[in-house]
């Protein structure tokens, strides 16, 4: 089987967007028939509860700490190709547990040592916060995926994780590569949504994904019910939308891991 590829969802920044790309871009990569790994590495466990998991008999915690191979943390879903590591409280002091132990960024790279032949595709879920356990994230991973708000404050944080990024690459992962950033909350109406979008594709350029995630009501209301928005309305705007860029992102791919078929394209798109 194919050497897997680890995403980094990141944004230090709350409400982008971060966790639901995280989410329904793993649903929609297991709809391509990828073997797809979530792991949910922010203490709110929010990507956790999107699948409907709120009391995990083990958790991400567990495997970061030793107690466990994260192989037998991962839980199946309603998606055949796609398990999650959930987290949960537990995870709130494990910077301050880590601090003390030697190697402290890598937990989560030896911690996943063996799934990269598991896996096509690892998704991390990383906490709002450019703190240790995003650390751990940008050490383990390959590329990072920034979901941006198209908003003024967010060009701001964009930067300062820009910083980060390049650090890490510079210091502890050499290999790591900026593989995008996703526009999401989009609302082209906005006039500051336009500019801000337009302020990014000029600076970054192709690493600007072309599919723009808009603010669509049936995938805030997803998580509540404890799925991926291609579970509870695969006809939504939300759904669609994550599906095209789960095929831009697979073509962007392909080469690295071999061929990419793509995910099938849902039509009747409802008005939310």
């Amino acid at each position: 089987m194919a050497r897997g590829r680890v995403f980094a969802v990141v944004n230090q920044k709350g409400g982008v967007g971060k966790t639901t790309t995280a989410v329904n871009l793993s649903a929609s990569l297991a709809a391509s028939e990828r073997s797809t790994l979530l792991i949910d590495l922010d203490p709110q466990a929010n990507a956790s509860s999107a699948f409907g998991l709120t009391s995990p008999a083990r958790q991400v915690y567990d495997a970061l700490i030793g107690g466990c191979v994260m192989k037998d943390v991962a839980v199946p879903t309603e998606l055949g190709f796609l398990k999650v590591v959930p987290s949960g409280r537990d995870l709130v002091g494990a910077e301050i547990e880590l601090v003390s132990i030697a190697n402290r960024e890598r937990r989560l790279e030896q911690a996943m040592s063996d799934l990269r032949e598991a896996f096509l595709y690892i998704v991390i879920d990383c906490p709002p916060s450019l703190g240790l356990l995003t650390l751990n994230a940008l050490t383990a991973a390959d590329e990072v995926l920034i979901p941006l708000q198209c908003e003024y404050y967010a060009l701001e944080g964009l930067a300062r994780l820009l910083e980060t990024v390049e650090l890490v690459r510079r210091s502890l992962n050499p290999n790591l590569v900026l593989g995008g950033i996703v526009p999401t909350m989009v609302d082209l109406r906005n006039s500051l949504s336009r500019q801000v979008l337009k302020d990014v594709r000029a600076h970054f350029g192709e690493l600007v994904f072309e599919t723009l995630i808009p603010r669509n009501v049936r995938l805030s209301e997803a998580p509540s019910h404890g799925m991926p928005i291609l579970l509870y309305d695969v006809h939504s705007k939300g759904a669609i939308s994550y599906l095209k860029l789960t095929n831009e992102l697979l073509r962007r791919t392909e080469g690295l891991i071999g061929g990419a078929s793509g995910v099938p394209d849902s039509s009747g798109a409802s008005s939310d």
